[in-house]
């Protein structure tokens, strides 16, 4: 089994987070590598992945980074593979790394969610593998199914809740 989709953390110390990431991609039935690689401690080996991921096959890199988070651009500036931001909450409320992934210059572009939104960074990643391929596809609108009936129930078990000015 070969990786298609690449998780890159600046520290491991933002595992905790990127995990939601690993999780959804494992339910999708999604190969995927997960490394740790600092723009700022080991900027060669980002250049070094960067130019050989989609050799390697990858098709879609998630890139997490808090603080200064320039791993998600420095990422994006080495190859011509969708890379998908995650600002990771640390000085700020991660507000400085939302910020900074969020700003790229004009021909680097980068995918961004919202703080710590490792989870819906790996269902767009999904989203994009699903369009060349049916089976994700299919994965991917029973997990959106599977959401929608969440709220159906939250909405029937609300029905059954009983206050003496609730109206429905």
């Amino acid at each position: 089994m070969k990786p298609i989709v690449s998780i890159i953390m600046g520290s491991t110390s933002d595992l905790p987070v990127m995990e939601k990431a690993a999780l959804l991609l494992d339910e999708m039935e999604v190969p995927f590598e997960i490394n740790a690689l600092s723009a700022h401690r080991t900027p060669a080996e980002v250049e070094e992945f960067a130019h050989g991921a989609a050799s390697r096959g990858i098709r879609v890199i998630i890139a997490a980074a808090g603080m200064a988070a320039a791993l998600p651009g420095v990422i994006a500036a080495n190859t011509t593979l969708p890379v998908i931001g995650v600002p990771i909450k640390g000085m700020l409320d991660g507000l400085d790394a939302l910020l900074s992934i969020v700003q790229m210059p004009p021909g680097i572009p980068v995918a961004t969610v919202g703080v710590n939104g490792a989870q819906n960074a790996a269902i767009l990643a999904v989203q994009m593998l699903a369009l060349s391929d049916e089976t994700v596809a299919a994965r991917l609108a029973a997990h959106k199914e599977g959401l929608k009936q969440k709220i159906v129930k939250a909405n029937a078990d609300l029905a059954e809740v009983k206050f003496k000015f609730k109206t429905n």
